[in-house]
């Protein structure tokens, strides 16, 4: 662009002597030097500056690693690499026998859970009718005590008649405190609950439902819309639920976003909705519109985190620069380009609208160079 300047200033200054007969002195020829450097260079600072380029870009996209819930040998593969799948599409399978004999110790756990629990109710009740035969018992030899202690005192019984009934009233009393005392652990027992549900019920619920939760699990499907793309995953290999070894990636079928990053002087020239222009490596020749989506609020180089050593002053030697979220309005998906794909991309704020021609003819140009590369 540079040399595209100079060389028209050039031309148009040999117009203007040609036409006007304007002698070549020392005064005319600096003078008309000082002036084009002073015009173009004037021309490409605003460029550069209301105008800004970046030469690092790149389509962004989002994985998910894909690891199991449950440990087993793969049994089935039911994907293939890099071609698109629904979301809830089966990725592959786990063999699952030990974890249906799981569901099925835990199936055969719960309905022993109910029968213990309708036994719980009978307990209840037998306790029930315990407490009431006892306190019969008890208000009897109350009353069979009272009546002895009232004649000992009339000289109708002995001393020894009276102790001995005491003696089976004090435990006809303690019988009926027992089965008091019983019939409230049975009725604990009994109306101990959880939703609802007693609690050896909701405990055998719980484990039949991780149980099944296990079974589903050997089977895993994809997450949303996507692929799987270099898939090495084969049958008869162990999977592990350990994040850190994940069986496959999955790809997510999403809209392309594109991250560029601009010096920090053209900061305030970076804004949601501005236009912007795209070329690519892969497909020279040729632009594409496309605009600002968001500029991110911050900047990995002053992150900060709670750590045992203090920060030196090295750490300010560190100059990030703006990161750009952008979007493309064109469609390139006859080119297929491959997720990953690198950019250049030049914004067009609205300060000095005029001079952006300068950046469209530039980023037009550069795209034409990418025809010429040498490999060795």
């Amino acid at each position: 662009m540079d040399l595209l300047l100079i060389l028209t200033y050039t031309a148009i200054c040999v117009v203007v002597f040609k036409v006007f007969d304007i002698p070549l002195n020392k005064w005319t020829v600096p003078t008309a030097m000082l002036g084009g450097i002073v015009l173009i260079g004037t021309l490409i600072l605003v460029m550069n500056y209301n105008h800004p380029h970046a030469n690092i870009a790149r389509n962004v996209y989002v994985t998910t690693p894909i690891v199991p819930n449950v440990r087993g040998i793969v049994k089935t593969i039911s994907v293939e690499p890099n071609e698109k799948v629904k979301a809830g599409d089966l990725l592959f399978s786990i063999d699952a026998t030990p974890y249906r004999a799981k569901v099925n110790e835990a199936t055969a756990q719960l309905q022993d859970a109910i029968q213990a629990a309708k036994g719980l109710e009978a307990s209840y009740k037998s306790a029930q009718a315990s407490t009431l035969r006892a306190k019969a018992e008890y208000l009897r030899s109350k009353v069979e005590f009272e009546r002895y202690e009232e004649g000992a005192k009339k000289g109708a019984y002995s001393k020894g008649s009276v102790d001995n009934m005491k003696g089976v009233f004090y435990a006809a009393k303690a019988t009926y405190e027992a089965a008091q005392a019983e019939e409230e652990r049975q009725r604990i027992a009994f109306e101990s609950k959880v939703n609802g549900k007693q609690t050896i019920v909701a405990q055998a619920e719980a484990r039949l439902e991780e149980a099944q939760f296990n079974l589903d699990s050997t089977k895993i499907y994809a997450p949303t819309d996507g692929y799987v793309t270099q898939l090495t995953l084969r049958p008869g290999m162990m999977a592990v639920p350990m994040p850190l070894r994940p069986v496959m990636s999955f790809v997510h079928d999403e809209e392309s976003r594109f991250v560029a990053s601009f010096r920090q002087n053209s900061a305030l020239r970076l804004q949601p909705g501005y236009e912007a222009d795209f070329i690519f490596k892969a497909i020279p020749g040729k632009t594409f519109a496309g605009e600002i989506v968001s500029v991110l609020p911050a900047m990995a180089e002053g992150q900060v985190q709670a750590q045992g050593t203090l920060i030196g002053s090295e750490y300010f030697h560190r100059n990030g620069q703006v990161v750009v979220v952008l979007k493309l309005k064109d469609d390139i998906s006859e080119y297929n380009l491959p997720k990953g794909t690198s950019a250049e991309v030049a914004v067009y704020s609205d300060h000095f609208e005029h001079v952006s021609v300068m950046r469209k003819v530039l980023i037009r140009m550069k795209s034409w160079q990418n025809f010429l590369f040498l490999d060795h």
